[in-house]
């Protein structure tokens, strides 16, 4: 190890800035929001008002003198002129502070990593001065994983320390309880922003830990939405929840490339349907579902696109509640917008479209029939989700309706994948469209007059070609 990243408390702490331009200010943003009693110089002159963070000290344009930095337990100096900088420096460690010459890491003291803060969990990242843009870019990767409450855990556990102290007095049995509980579903509920739940279950374990009884530990259940197969389309809250999961509940429509981003020792168990063919049925899906999480385990039942959208996630988010386990749901990207955006066909567009519907090919058996007559309005577009085998239906009805056989369509297979195909026509040929496409895998029907915008697989090709 080259280089110790201390913790320093910064409540209280007298912190100095020296410098007006860009670099002094960046590193006056890093305290804004902090304890620390911050004080700012600028003797190359202040920035302009628009260029001040609102926040920001009053600048004192001079130099600091002795009595200025006395006190002080960080001096940032920003300046063009080195050796005034490190006249300031030399200055800063007699008054017995810390000095950081910004971009002269052998003339400094510490050196700035690249943080990521989260309050109460600050995470950095140092490179000993030697690559600042490094450290930034490994800040990005970390911070794409960590979560955004990730502070309410740690405020959580701070409320409680003294509490887990005086119930657990044994050192190693402490650190077992909190290892337990930053893993149950506590820490989920409280990075989810649900403190009062998390309160309580941490005070559950904790009543558990200090007088240990018959009583089995309930794991969590996270429905997420697995996006249309592009793993670059999952959400970072998703992503989390995969790499945390003890158990994988999928379906057909997840890609290989979504579950390779999951952890790597998770039990994953296929539960996929297709038309005629439900391998699973709901109902022992559901009781699956609540199986895995009351034997302890972090559950994550994951759904191609939204599980809202046509998923059946609410019939299994009710089915979750109804059993007494905690439930949190990850929305992902739908079908219908991951297939328009990557074919570029706008849902809604000021000259075509002032309304989309997302409408399924096959209701419920014995359900209520769609109401084709508002489906077939103008300047509509509509997105069916599983209806490639009842096309011809679906284009009889709508035209039966009203709507103009030559309403432009567009049919996408594999939307977002690298296999994605494109073709367009007019709705009185949209069965004939579907039939000559020799369709595998999943695809999505787009009514209406954007579907003219699509780019065709056959436009694409063309496209490519030309560049």
């Amino acid at each position: 190890m080259r280089v110790f990243l201390a913790s320093i408390p910064l409540e209280g702490a007298k912190v100095v800035v020296v410098g007006g331009g860009e670099p002094a200010l960046a590193k006056l943003r890093l305290f804004l929001n902090s304890p620390a009693d911050l004080v700012w110089f600028t003797p190359d002159g202040a920035p302009a008002a628009l260029e001040t963070p609102p926040a920001a000290p009053t600048p004192n344009a001079r130099l600091p003198d002795a009595a200025d930095l006395r006190g002080a337990r960080m001096v940032f100096i920003a300046l063009s002129d080195i050796a005034l900088a490190r006249r300031i420096a030399e200055a800063a460690r007699k008054a017995g502070a810390q000095a950081n010459i910004v971009d002269q890491p052998a003339f400094s003291d510490f050196h700035t990593p690249a943080l990521i803060d989260r309050d109460d969990v600050v995470v950095g990242v140092a490179t000993g001065g030697n690559a600042p843009i490094l450290a930034r870019d490994l800040r990005s990767r970390i911070e794409a994983v960590l979560p955004q409450g990730v502070a309410s855990v740690a405020q959580l556990a701070g409320e409680l320390r003294g509490a887990v102290k005086d119930a657990i007095p044994d050192f190693l049995a402490r650190r077992r309880f909190w290892e337990k509980a930053f893993r149950s579903p506590a820490a989920d509920l409280a990075a989810d922003g649900r403190m009062a739940e998390a309160r309580r279950e941490m005070v559950r374990l904790l009543n558990v830990a200090s007088a240990p009884r018959d009583e089995a530990d309930q794991g969590i259940v996270h429905i997420v939405g697995a996006g249309p197969g592009d793993p670059e389309l999952l959400t970072l809250k998703a992503l989390r929840a995969l790499q945390d999961a003890d158990v994988i509940i999928h379906d057909k429509l997840v890609s290989a490339e979504v579950l390779d981003r999951a952890r790597r020792d998770a039990r994953r168990i296929y539960v996929g349907k297709t038309r005629g063919d439900h391998s699973v049925p709901q109902d022992q899906i559901e009781q699956l579902i609540i199986e895995e999480a009351r034997a302890g385990h972090r559950v994550v039942r994951l759904k191609g696109g939204d599980p809202f959208v046509f998923g059946r996630g609410g019939e299994e988010l009710e089915a979750v509640r109804a059993a007494g386990i905690e439930a949190i749901v990850v929305p992902g990207v739908t079908a219908a917008l991951a297939c328009a955006a990557s074919t570029g066909l706008p849902l809604t567009h000021r000259d075509h479209a002032q309304a989309v519907t997302f409408v399924t090919g096959q209701p419920k058996p014995g359900g209520q029939a769609a109401d084709w007559a508002r489906l077939a309005a103008p300047n509509h577009t509509l997105a069916v989700y599983m209806g490639a085998g009842q096309a011809a239906e679906i284009a009889s009805n709508l035209i039966a309706a009203g709507r103009d056989g030559a309403t432009p369509v567009a049919v996408v297979e594999n939307g977002s994948r690298p296999d994605q195909r494109t073709l367009k026509g007019r709705l009185d040929d949209l069965a004939a469209l579907v039939a000559r496409m020799d369709l595998t895998g999943p695809a999505l029907l787009f009514i209406g007059e954007t579907a003219a915008l699509a780019v065709a697989s056959d436009e694409r090709a063309l496209i490519e070609a030309a560049a």
